[in-house]
């Protein structure tokens, strides 16, 4: 490069860096003229949105922190809740696991009279038909003895019977005896077969 393209270039940087200023300082003027027409409002503004942000914040906290006492006291509550429901659950279970024990007692004894009362029924029934035999034993000995002795009876009638029949008098014999005892009252001997 010759001087010329130097002197040139730096005249440019120069030229550039005096824009650059005269912007700059152009801006500054418009800052310091933009605070002295709005500065006063645009504080003004700062510290209404700054009491805003704080005002909001202390609100949050204090629904955060009424939140989290509602959260608490409901959190409490159901604790509360769940114990007695435990406790309840608890006593529940153990009356029931007490009343099943009594029942389950209840049916073993309930099991065991049964049991005793059928093999009283089994002795009962065993009994019964000892019984039941020896009244037929003693009804065919009775039978067997009645029947004999109405045997003996029939015999002993029949033979008595005979006996008075063949002691017995015929009725026309009987008839002629009477005939000669009243002949002989009367005097009157009478002749037989007359």
């Amino acid at each position: 490069m010759n001087g010329e393209q130097v002197q040139e270039s730096q005249k440019r940087e120069n030229a550039g860096e005096e824009d650059r200023n005269g912007r700059a300082e152009e801006s500054g003027i418009v800052e310091r003229i933009r605070d002295i027409l709005v500065g006063s409002q645009m504080r003004d503004y700062d510290g209404r949105l700054q009491r805003l942000g704080e005002q909001l914040a202390g609100e949050a906290a204090q629904a955060r922190a009424e939140a989290q006492k509602r959260f608490e006291a409901l959190e409490n509550s159901l604790k509360g809740e769940m114990e007695s429901l435990t406790n309840r659950l608890n006593t529940e279970q153990s009356e029931r696991r007490t009343a099943i024990e009594k029942l389950g007692h209840d049916l073993a004894e309930t099991a065991k009279a049964f049991e005793l009362k059928i093999k009283n029924l089994d002795e009962y029934a065993r009994e019964i038909h000892d019984l039941h035999r020896q009244l037929l034993e003693q009804s065919k000995a009775l039978s067997a003895e009645v029947k004999e002795k109405h045997e003996q009876t029939q015999a002993g009638l029949n033979r008595q019977a005979e006996q008075i029949r063949g002691s017995m008098i015929g009725r026309q014999a009987l008839a002629e005896i009477l005939s000669e005892v009243a002949g002989l009252l009367k005097n009157e001997p009478r002749r037989p077969g007359t």
